[in-house]
């Protein structure tokens, strides 16, 4: 896998924006040893978290055609952004086949 798909990754789910981001603040809230990251700044579409040795974490959410766009970026911790979206309801068939995703 390319170093830009590791450090940018992308998906799609049913849930809003606000709880997107309030899930990935309890996420990475509850993460053990180096793998936690904790709220630095914030809006209504992004969480900027800040983990071990000052690394960042950055969520954003906006409302799409068929769900909500979810991005994530950081350099060392794409693992735990692969697992963050797996936790994320996806989007329903029938809407993901509507809207041509």
């Amino acid at each position: 896998m390319s170093q830009l798909k590791r450090t940018l990754q992308e998906t799609t789910t049913s849930h809003n924006p606000a709880a997107v981001l309030q899930a990935a603040k309890n996420f990475f809230g509850r993460q053990t040893g180096i793998y936690a990251a904790f709220p630095e700044q914030e809006s209504k579409n992004h969480v900027t978290m800040r983990g071990q040795g000052g690394e960042e974490v950055v969520i954003a959410a906006f409302p799409g055609d068929g769900g909500t766009k979810v991005t994530g970026s950081t350099y060392l911790f794409d693992q735990q952004i692969a697992r963050f979206f797996a936790t994320l309801a996806p989007v329903p068939l029938a809407v993901a086949t509507e809207s041509g995703e």
